[in-house]
């Protein structure tokens, strides 16, 4: 999934797990979109790689000096920092509700030359 984000789409998948319960329960439809890291805002859910494991979980800090985010799940357990590239999506709708303010976060395409 992150590496069709990482090249420009969207996605629609069903992730497992209750860390993000009750934002996102066990096997809900999510659609994830390519992001604009330089816009994200603490507590958005990015699908992002922090030390070599891939997560859908919450933005819980910035350091926009450094250009990295801090990964956290809804449970309390932070996995750590990662850098804007390693960011590769935002979760733009749940269930096929929006999700609060991300489809202003969401990066635009890059036209192909030619």
């Amino acid at each position: 999934m992150a590496a069709k984000v990482a090249r420009g789409a969207t996605v629609e998948f069903r992730p497992r797990g209750t860390s993000m319960a009750p934002l996102i329960r066990s096997r809900q439809l999510v659609t994830v979109a390519p992001v604009d890291p330089a816009r994200l805002a603490l507590g958005d859910i990015v699908l992002a790689r922090v030390a070599g494991k891939m997560y859908l979980h919450l933005v819980s800090a910035l350091d926009v000096t450094r250009s990295r985010v801090q990964i956290s799940n809804n449970r309390g357990r932070t996995n750590g920092w990662t850098s804007y590239a390693r960011v590769y999506g935002i979760c733009v709708s749940v269930d096929g509700v929006p999700r609060p303010g991300a489809g202003r976060k969401v990066r635009e395409p890059v036209p192909a030359d030619g």
